[in-house]
């Protein structure tokens, strides 16, 4: 089975501030990872902290799986003030509404790394559940727990939450690797058997799980440790 239809079935804040803008002009945003985008939208530190530590803690309160911040949350962070709160909140607003990723389509485990790419450059393991509807488009990406440097502990229960809530028919799960390396452990094996184990019993459909990098990915169904989903008669 081709990839393509394996799912078709069933530092100092103002010292890089100024790359941080030369690369967006020059190579688009997509060169820059999360806290970069957020520093280049917040512009300037404040005496005693930097942009770049307002901006790794602005990405940490998204990493929490918690929905987009309201600006009275983002204000709350030390040196983040009213303009800087308001700058973030309506960004991430405006994005949602013009360019969520809802209803793309996955069909393949190509289709759902660019969809999580972005969390692979951060210091602990992300465990990140991607929902989807009936016809495998996406409903929601979201990081369900956040690790130790090199494990994270997840339950099936913290993963369907949110599906379940949703709706949705199918799910896609997906970690990191911050050692770059990509392939699976025990721990990683165990839980996707569990997952799968459990998705069966609340009807939804574990399409993939993910291993991911800077560098790329590894699939579970792509390397035969988990089976794609039987074709629907």
């Amino acid at each position: 089975m081709s990839n393509d239809t394996l799912y078709d079935s069933a530092r100092g804040a103002g010292g890089r501030q100024p790359r941080i803008r030369e690369r967006l002009a020059c190579e688009g945003p997509a060169s820059l990872s999360d806290a970069e985008l957020v520093a280049a939208l917040i512009g300037t530190g404040t005496r005693g902290r930097g942009v770049r530590e307002l901006a790794e803690e602005v990405v940490e309160l998204l990493d929490s799986g918690r929905g987009a911040p309201e600006e009275a949350i983002l204000r709350r962070i030390g040196g983040m003030g009213s303009a800087k709160a308001c700058a973030v909140a309506a960004a991430l607003e405006l994005g949602r509404r013009l360019y969520g990723p809802r209803e793309t389509k996955l069909a393949s485990p190509r289709d759902v790394y660019p969809l999580v790419a972005h969390w692979a450059d951060r210091k602990q393991e992300r465990f990140i559940c991607c929902s989807l509807n009936g016809a495998h488009e996406l409903i929601a990406a979201r990081v369900v727990s956040v690790g130790l440097v090199n494990r994270t502990v997840v339950h099936p229960r913290e993963v369907y939450a949110d599906p379940i809530t949703d709706r949705a028919c199918a799910v896609v799960v997906a970690h990191n690797h911050p050692s770059g390396r990509l392939e699976p452990s025990p721990e990683d094996r165990e839980i996707t058997l569990r997952l799968k184990e459990a998705g069966e019993t609340l009807g939804l459909v574990l399409l993939d799980h993910l291993i991911f990098s800077r560098e790329g990915y590894y699939s579970f169904v792509e390397h035969g440790l988990l089976e794609p989903p039987a074709p629907e008669a």
